[in-house]
């Protein structure tokens, strides 16, 4: 059975910084691409990053500058560095990833629980 497990989250004062971690388990035999979501309370989910198996990467306007995206794909895990951190960055925030499955083929579609990101002095 396949998972994805998210970690990294907290609480942290405007400016500073965390790193998210995403590991996928299971039977994996590829990681296409790995994407980051967020979203707020009474908010739609939002894509935050995007990276490939290539380390092609594409970020949402409000993220460019301050987040970087990358993977480890002998680890099939992704991270998430985020600096500068503000307010308006508090979500909860999803891995998502394309995964390619012994028994079930190339990119199957996975997604994690989510973690807590609060920006808050």
């Amino acid at each position: 059975q396949v998972q994805l497990v998210e970690s990294g989250g907290g609480l942290v004062q405007p400016g500073g910084s965390l790193r998210l971690s995403c590991t996928a388990s299971g039977p994996i035999f590829y990681m296409y691409a790995m994407r980051w979501y967020r979203q707020a309370p009474g908010n739609e989910r939002e894509l935050v990053a995007v990276i490939s198996r290539g380390s092609s990467t594409i970020y949402g306007d409000s993220v460019k500058g301050r987040f970087t995206i990358s993977s480890d794909n002998a680890k099939n895990t992704g991270y998430l560095q985020m600096n500068s951190l503000k307010p308006e960055d508090t979500a909860v925030y999803y891995c998502n990833a394309d995964l390619g499955v012994t028994g079930l083929g190339r990119k199957n579609d996975y997604w994690g629980q989510g973690t807590q990101v609060t920006v808050s002095l």
